[in-house]
Formats: structure tokens, sequence, C-alpha cells
């Protein structure tokens, strides 16, 4: 059975970062304990003192009472052992011993359950018990936008919180979004001289976030801006997935020729992600801007097979997945046209050194947040979003279908390349290394 000593190591290891199953493990609890205590309390650290006050019983000294008492010592010899009143251990025997068994026995984890379960002093919440706070509270927070008509505009559909995944942009509806802290210092404002009216920011997100609580609707979390089901802790949401980026791959490795784009063959790649996990790559060549789009199907048993958790990708874009696209896409280029490859920080890429060693090309990723490192390629997006808005499904587009937008984008003029297209550039590039190569053997 978990007690204090295990929650208190349980938190203190999720306010360092780790994630449930690995905090977990530190506070020695089976993972669906921890897994609930992170559910029912929103993700929010409820702070518990490391040990109770030494008036009480500690869970240590309890199990020391169950050994001793199995000895057959009596209450003053257990007293005079652990330093205590008799009549503490007479009332701690009495009054937490196990009760369904044909006789009562004391058992160290039955009664420190036993101990905190009568410890618990619930608080009614503020806004459970003010109902004018309550509903200037859920206003600024779900209420409906108006037009100056007062006819409320927007979409009005919200699907069903599940888990801790957000909801698609599309499935939400419009509200007011006004924040906790915007609501918090607000109520100052609008009711300067009522001091009931008055409400920490923290305890807006408690009443959202913590089961229990029972003031707020917890589907209203989808009103937040990051319509988050459970709070993300701070250090942990500081933390990165980017162990497949090592210090060789880095962008400042790069050569230099890739600078100064007079060198053709240096490609810079992303994602255009869409809804349902659907995804289509994009592969822009630095000095010709010359564009090609990668089918990013989904696997079989997509939407079929249960998701389970380190299972197969079957979106798409799995890392094994994008690597054989992306490979099978560049090995199509003549070898002077594969010099390298400038990528976005994604895990979609992290099979990178398999990839170079199919093709040759090495690979180099970009800066946390640096989207400027890669601006041929981000530029190119922002074009690509002309026939692939966000917000729709990506899977539905056919290889040929998004070669045919590939085309289109190459076929335009660029003011960059002096009004040719990129499709020009290419073909010149490519016809002066054919022809260099032909002289050459002459």
């Amino acid at each position: 059975m978990a007690w204090r000593e295990d929650r208190v190591a349980f938190w203190a290891a999720i306010a360092r970062g780790l994630k449930t199953e690995e905090a977990a493990a530190e506070a020695r609890v089976s993972p669906p304990v921890a897994f609930r205590w992170f559910r029912h309390a929103g993700g929010m650290n409820p702070c518990l003192p490391a040990t109770v006050s030494g008036r009480y019983l500690s869970s240590s000294e309890r199990e020391d009472i169950a050994l001793l008492r199995a000895q057959r010592l009596c209450v003053r010899e257990i007293a005079r052992r652990l330093g205590r009143s008799p009549s503490t251990i007479s009332r701690e025997l009495r009054r937490n011993a196990s009760l369904r068994t044909w006789r009562m026995e004391y058992k160290a984890s039955i009664a420190q359950w036993h101990a905190e379960r009568r410890a618990r002093r619930p608080k009614k919440a503020k806004l459970a018990t003010n109902e004018q706070l309550r509903d200037y509270v859920q206003d600024r927070l779900s209420g409906l936008v108006h037009r100056p008509d007062g006819h409320a505009v927007g979409p009005g559909v919200t699907r069903e919180r599940k888990g801790r995944s957000k909801p698609h942009r599309a499935d939400r509806r419009w509200v007011q979004g006004w924040s906790p802290e915007q609501i918090s210092k607000r109520l100052r404002i609008d009711f300067p001289d009522d001091e009931s009216m008055r409400i920490s920011h923290e305890a807006i997100y408690q009443a959202l976030y913590v089961q229990g609580r029972g003031a707020l609707k917890r589907e209203l979390v989808a009103c937040l801006r990051t319509g988050r089901a459970l709070r993300v802790p701070r250090a942990r949401a500081r933390q990165k997935t980017w162990a497949h980026v090592t210090p060789e791959v880095m962008i400042s490795e790069r050569p230099a020729e890739v600078e100064d784009r007079a060198v053709p063959g240096h490609w810079e790649g992303d994602l255009l992600i869409g809804l349902h996990r659907s995804a289509i790559g994009t592969l822009v060549e630095r000095t010709t801007r010359f564009t090609m789009l990668i089918h990013l199907p989904r696997e079989v048993g997509y939407g079929v097979v249960p998701r389970t958790k380190n299972g197969p990708a079957l979106a798409g874009y799995g890392a094994v997945t994008m690597k054989n696209a992306l490979a099978s896409v560049m090995t199509t280029l003549p070898e002077h046209l594969r010099r390298s490859l400038t990528w976005d920080r994604g895990k979609e890429l992290s099979q990178h050194a398999a990839f170079k060693v199919e093709t040759g090309i090495p690979v180099f990723f970009a800066d946390p947040q640096s989207p400027w490192q890669r601006g041929t390629n981000e530029n190119t997006n922002g074009l690509l979003r002309q026939y692939f808005p966000k917000g729709t499904d990506l899977s539905r587009w056919t290889a040929d279908e998004i070669d045919a937008v590939a085309d289109a984008l190459n076929r335009r003029p660029r003011k960059t390349l002096g009004w040719k297209t990129p499709a020009e550039a290419f073909d010149e590039h490519v016809k002066s290394v054919e022809q260099g190569c032909v002289a050459t053997t002459r």
C-alpha cells in the first residue's frame, strides 16, 4: 500500500521532470497507482509535506508497533521503546486495527490507511460556495462570442475530452477564452469593493484540473488556450525529446559552401502536418528553390489496430517509414545534387544515421526554435499551405496529386531567381553539369 512518503517521492520526481513511469519506479509504486495519482491531481503537485507533525504517529512508527505487537509485548513496553505515551499506543491499536478479520489485528498498512483517511479535512472550494463568482468565472472561460447585434457566432461543437490530447482546431467552439490570470486580475477592477469576488488563478486551475473539486465542469479545460486535459509539470515541459540530435549533426557542422548557395545540391526539409496525424514531406533545394513533395500514406491497420504505447507508427511518418520514403525520393537525383540535407528537429528523422548509410547524404539539424536557419523550406511551406491548408486531412491526396502541386510550385517565377522558375533553374544546372562531363571525356 502506498503511503505519504511514497506520494511525496513521486511528486518530487515529477517536479524534476521525470515521466510518470519513471517517477513510479523511483517512488516504488506500480505504474497504475502513479497514473491514478497524476490523473486525479490533474497534473498539479498537491505539495504534501515530507513528514507529518511529531504529534502524530508516522508510517515507520506504525511498522514498529505492528512488529512489537506481534512479539506479544504489552502496550506500556511498546510505548517505552517508541518514546510515546501509553495512551497514544492504546488508542492507535483500538482505532486503526483491521476490522474485517475474525479478530482485531493490527497491521501497519491498514492502520496507515485509516489514519490518512481520518486526517482528510476537505475544504469547500470557494467557487462551489459563491454562485456569483462561479458564474463570472465560467462566463469568461466559456461564454460565447457575439456579434454587435448580440447573435452568437462561430462553431458550437466541442468534442468529448479524453486523455491528455488537445482537441483539433476544427472541433473547438468559439468562446470568450479568458485565461485564469486575466479573470483573477479583472475581478479587482469589476468588483473593487466586494472582497468576496476574489480568487487566485491557481484556484481556478485547480477547479478545472483536480478531480473532486467539483466547482467547474472538467469539459471547460477545452476553453483554455492550450486545451490540455492535464497540467504539464514545468520541468517536464522544458524537456525536449531530441536525443537523436547529437553534436556531430548540428547545423554548425554543416559545410560552409551551403551558406552562400553557390553550389546546388543542398536541401532543406520538413513536414506539413494535417488533421488525424496526416502529413506530407517537403524538400527544397537551396540554390534553385526546386521543390519535391513526399507522399506519406498511412500504414496498413491505421484506424483499425488499437493504438498501443511504443507500438508501430501507422500514421505514415514514423522514423523508419520516413527514412524509406525520403531515401526513395532522393536517390532518384544525380549524385552531384545530393550533397546534404538540413532538417527540423522532429523525431520523424531519428533514423538519419541509417539514411546516410543508404544514400550517402549527410543530415544536419537546425538549432531549437530557429526556423530562419531553414528559411527556404519555411517559405516554401507557407506557399504550400495555399494548396494544403491547416486543419485539413492531408492523407486524402494521392502521390500523383501532390506531385502535380509540386510541379505547379516549380513553374512559378521567382524574384530571387531573376523571374526564372525553379524548374528552369534546376534544368539549367543539370544541363551545365552534363555538358561539363561530356567536355572532359573528349
